[in-house]
């Protein structure tokens, strides 16, 4: 981390990136809460994504792919409340008739937006109050609105996600800007989330493509909260080259991929700690598998375990919940080999329980974060996925989720 350094103003510190955010309303039309996010380059850019591999896909996430596979983009519009996903055919001309009405607006063309919706699934998006903002959405573009385009893309999140740092290449100061969201349905390939990142490094499409993916794959596809996978997925990454600096050198392509995989990792943390009434963050770290799939199943298994994560809620070190996770993972792992490390205290050596006082065990996990180290002992890969308690309260908070269904249905939208 002593690379890089902190700065201020999220997705628009990077040089030629502005900002906006407005109240549209989307979910109540009385609230004054930001709902409606713009990011635009002031200059063309070259850009990369990944997106939800859940074969249920939102309207956005297809448009998004569609004008990925035709060029680059240079405009992104995101709205909470609505993911504008299961909405059928009027949910594609609503996410393109954004595209087309943004287009008509900056100087570029449709394809040049990607458009990105979180909230609840199913509802059609109340586009009578959405499109009438898009003026002042323009209107209100400047440097400085890294934070209200965070915080209008937050949903269940209690917090926003932003940072920027700062990096030098070729002896230049380059910079990295992101925001996300993300707090339930966190699950790996690809977390539940919304993430853009910003850049004024000039890169290669294909170079950029390849450091986003293995960028997420050690990171957004290395967090669990509850096991679901969104429709609405996506991770964009646009880099307009306002710095002047070229990365080309395989120096400084390490260099920008670290940058950018460090605020990515970043970030996923941010959503796992900001995880939907969850008091843990645990890392769960598998050793010694005989290959990555084993590390990663194993790993998985583990994190994603709903008697595992409820034992951590309840202060419990429940070593033989781990043990019996980690033998239905679908690996070939051993009984007799398996050692357990619970908060850096030894639980389980060979399948079997330590002289580690219980009463050892139980303080070490009342902290907050702690990690859980299983040693398959069986070869040489390794895998980290960072997860989360299950509580109450969780079960409790998404048991109300749909009031919002009054609403369309007091907006004409569904019966």
């Amino acid at each position: 981390m002593s690379n890089y350094q902190y700065i201020d103003g999220g997705v628009c510190a990077p040089k030629g990136f502005q900002g906006s955010a407005v109240s549209c309303g989307i979910k109540n039309p009385e609230a004054t809460r930001l709902d409606l996010a713009l990011i635009y380059s002031t200059e063309p850019c070259t850009s990369a994504g990944t997106f939800t591999t859940n074969r249920v896909k939102a309207a956005c996430v297809k448009v998004c792919q569609k004008h990925l596979e035709m060029g680059d983009i240079r405009a992104i519009v995101a709205n909470s409340g609505n993911a504008n996903a299961c909405t059928g055919a009027a949910g594609m001309e609503d996410a393109k008739a954004e595209c087309y009405r943004l287009a008509e607006l900056l100087p570029i063309s449709p394809a040049e937006v990607a458009v990105c919706s979180t909230g609840v699934i199913g509802l059609p998006m109340p586009m009578m109050r959405i499109l009438p903002k898009f003026d002042s959405l323009v209107e209100g573009l400047s440097h400085d609105k890294g934070m209200p385009v965070a915080q209008a893309i937050m949903t269940s999140d209690t917090k926003e996600k932003t940072m920027a740092v700062e990096v030098e290449i070729q002896g230049k100061p380059v910079r990295i800007g992101v925001c996300c969201k993300g707090a339930g349905m966190i699950n790996p390939n690809m977390a539940t989330m919304l993430c853009f990142i910003t850049t004024d490094v000039g890169i290669d499409r294909n170079v950029l493509e390849l450091c986003v993916k293995s960028g997420v794959d050690h990171s957004f596809n290395c967090i669990t909260i509850d096991g679901d996978m969104s429709t609405n997925d996506t991770v964009l990454v646009l880099a307009n080259g306002a710095s002047t600096v070229k990365v080309e050198s395989p120096d400084d392509i390490f260099i920008f991929q670290q940058a950018l995989s460090y605020v990515m990792l970043e970030m996923a943390k941010h959503i796992v700690q900001d995880g939907e009434r969850v008091t843990k963050f645990v890392t769960v770290k598998v050793v010694g598998a005989e290959t990555e799939e084993e590390a990663i199943l194993a790993s998985e298994a583990v994190a994603k375990s709903s008697l595992v994560k409820s034992s951590w809620n309840g202060n419990d070190p429940n070593w033989g919940r781990i043990i019996h996770a980690v033998g239905y993972c679908g690996a070939p792992v051993e009984e007799e080999k398996i050692d357990i490390d619970i908060a850096g205290l030894p639980a389980c050596r060979g399948g079997l329980q330590t002289d580690t006082p219980s009463d050892s065990l139980r303080e070490a996990v009342q902290v907050k974060d702690f990690e859980i180290l299983i040693n398959l002992n069986r070869g040489e890969y390794n895998h980290v996925v960072y997860t989360t308690d299950l509580s109450p309260e969780y079960v409790d908070y998404n048991r109300s989720e749909y009031a919002y269904w009054n609403q369309a249905k007091a907006d004409g939208l569904t019966s």
